[in-house]
């Protein structure tokens, strides 16, 4: 297995937040604390455009079919149609900023959630509210959707793992083992495990379907900020405010890979906020406090 550093693609002026494919095969988004959503080309390695003006910082991005859905500091969701390359709706709830957007797309349906502790529903067909609840006093930081798309995790700042029914949206159970707020949270693609990181720099194994502690590892110095499965391979990566990425076996759950500028590999400066894979695989991005987007090769 490989993890090659590629490219560096430099241009934002500001911290990055978030990242995403686009439906075209070699292009993605990055978006931040910037005044646009930028598009790059992994092919040519290089910038193509601001693709959307922001009015304050982006939080997160998300993909359904044509749409790239964009959340704001401000709470409003900007939909964007990459085939007519215009905003055609406006998604205004939120009165803090939004930090994570997941579609369940047998529903049709956007999941929207942040800093004002609430989840709001959209329809994806019209774009209308259909549906909101409290969650806590304070952030929700992430969604994560399970593989039948009948379960919702949400990453809370208290520490806490909730699970939602997405049939109604009724609160199913809550895992405890975090100490500090949860900031990173996926399922496995096999739909066996969930994989959550936090401020504690720990990531937590939790068996399905009945989220049972299968294990713990200190996987970071600081806070776990990303959490992603490669699309075809048995490996998951994770990044941290410890400026690291780590490759882990999605499996055995060993270490593979550090990239970091203290192991003496390429890396970044400061905090690294998000990772992307490419559909295909053979790419993972990554961005952070840096301002940087950096492209590694990948090889099984």
């Amino acid at each position: 297995m490989k993890l090659t550093h590629l490219h560096t693609l430099s241009g934002h002026q500001n911290p990055v937040y978030a990242l995403a494919n686009s439906t075209q095969t070699g292009l993605f988004y990055s978006a931040g604390n910037d005044k646009g959503v930028v598009e790059w080309s992994l092919d040519t390695m290089a910038f193509v455009k601001v693709l959307v003006p922001v009015q304050s910082s982006v939080y997160a991005m998300h993909i359904y079919g044509e749409r790239l859905i964009i959340a704001q500091r401000s709470g409003v969701i900007l939909v964007f149609d990459l085939s007519e390359q215009r905003v055609i709706a406006q998604l205004a709830f939120h009165q803090k900023g939004v930090f994570d957007l997941k579609t369940i797309a047998h529903k049709e349906e956007l999941l929207s959630t942040g800093e004002d502790g609430q989840v709001a529903v959209w329809s994806l067909k019209d774009f209308s509210l259909l549906y909101h609840f409290p969650v806590l006093e304070n952030t929700v930081r992430v969604i994560a959707i399970s593989k039948d798309e009948k379960e919702v995790a949400l990453g809370c700042k208290d520490g806490l793992i909730r699970i939602y029914n997405s049939d109604d949206y009724g609160l199913l159970r809550v895992l405890e083992g975090h100490k500090f707020a949860v900031t990173a949270l996926q399922y496995s693609p096999e739909g066996s495990r969930l994989i959550s990181g936090s401020r504690d720099a720990q990531l937590k194994i939790w068996g399905l379907p009945d989220y049972e502690l299968v294990n713990n590892i200190p996987a970071h110095m600081f806070s776990v900020y990303a959490v992603a499965f490669h699309p075809t391979e048995p490996y998951f990566a994770t990044c941290s405010q410890d400026k690291s990425i780590k490759l882990w076996g999605a499996s055995d759950y060993k270490l593979y890979k550090i990239l970091s500028l203290e192991k003496q590999t390429e890396g970044h400066r400061h905090s690294v906020n998000k990772l992307l894979w490419s559909p295909d695989g053979r790419y993972l991005i990554s961005t952070g406090d840096d301002r940087q987007v950096m492209v590694w090769g990948f090889e099984a």
